[in-house]
């Protein structure tokens, strides 16, 4: 209780700069598991991409084997059965009409279901291929505007930190899903696009503090640029944290509660995106794009000079931040 206390009241006082080597370590350790994902196992693309025919069907009383046995029985090679709320998901690979007739046929037949009370979807690979080719052009949309945006308001290196940081963010979410074999749908990619603007606003905030900050340090301030960007970086700790558990609690529950009680498909594929997203995204914006900044900004001859006055005066010693400064020069 003491600890969260203190917390909220803004006493916590946490080196996030100067344990740049952790947080570089940890986020590479991440993006390297990501990229082992998105290689050996790749993303599980929906039917919306790779084309296939979907049935959708209601039978209370059948299992997840006899729903796929009546299908892969009807000459299928492949079905992936998802339960639907009281009702059942069957995609396959795209089947002529005949197979598909026949499908339809065995599953009114086995598993008790009026023919006519079977909903069939045919889906071509083209539509995948617009929504993705969409998506693509909203993403570099969207960076060019964030870079635009940050060079104006704030400047160069801090839009370069936080494209950094979001792209880091877009790599691990999307080896969760590599490893999870969730889909990757449309409903995936707004999931995808939305953590891109949650983790862009966390940033932001982020860095209003310290421009704020380091607009005052001068020849004869007492504080290196990683210690004045550190200061920063715990005032708005608390507002990050507590935007980030507000964001992530309706995630979470429609992550663990809709798709557990509901079988939501859907938002399932929406909700994990959104929920690793934030969590990565608060991460990335304290422990990946702050550091970045300042090993960015530590390299300035404006801010060396800083370093080095400081260091000089406490007898090489330094105080807490002046690692930063090390690395920036290295």
């Amino acid at each position: 209780m003491g600890l969260g206390r203190r917390l909220y009241r803004g006493e916590i006082d946490v080196d996030f700069v100067g344990k740049w080597r952790l947080w570089y370590s940890l986020s590479a350790v991440l993006l390297l598991i990501s990229i082992a994902g998105l290689v050996f196992n790749g993303l599980n693309l929906g039917v919306e991409f790779r084309g296939g025919t979907v049935f959708s069907f209601k039978a209370p009383q059948a299992t997840v084997e006899q729903v796929r046995t009546t299908v892969l029985d009807e000459g299928v090679h492949q079905a992936i059965v998802q339960e639907a709320g009281d009702g059942w998901r069957v995609t396959t690979e795209s089947l002529p009409e005949n197979t598909t007739t026949q499908v339809q046929s065995a599953i009114a037949q086995d598993l008790d279901t009026p023919a006519g009370e079977i909903s069939i979807q045919a889906i071509g690979p083209s539509w995948g291929g617009e929504v993705s080719q969409k998506a693509w052009i909203g993403l570099g949309v969207f960076m060019l505007a964030i870079i635009l945006y940050l060079s104006m308001a704030f400047e160069p290196k801090m839009a370069l930190a936080a494209i950094v940081a979001l792209f880091h963010d877009l790599v691990i979410t999307a080896g969760v899903y590599a490893w999870s074999g969730f889909e990757v749908t449309p409903a995936t990619l707004l999931g995808f696009l939305t953590i891109l603007g949650y983790s862009l606003y966390d940033a932001v905030v982020v860095f209003d503090m310290i421009k704020e900050v380091t607009a005052k340090l001068g020849h004869t301030s007492k504080q290196t640029y990683s210690m004045a960007a550190n200061d920063a970086l715990n005032h708005t700790l608390i507002r990050s944290l507590n935007t980030s558990l507000v964001a992530i609690l309706p995630v979470a529950a429609i992550l663990f509660i809709g798709t557990t009680l509901l079988g939501a498909g859907t938002l399932k594929d929406l909700s994990l995106a959104l929920f690793v997203g934030m969590i990565v995204g608060t991460y990335s914006s304290i422990c990946v794009a702050t550091p970045l900044l300042v090993t960015l900004k530590e390299r300035e001859p404006k801010y060396q000079a800083i370093a080095r006055r400081i260091a000089s005066t406490s007898g090489g010693k330094g105080a807490k931040g002046s690692k930063s400064a090390a690395v920036a020069k290295s």
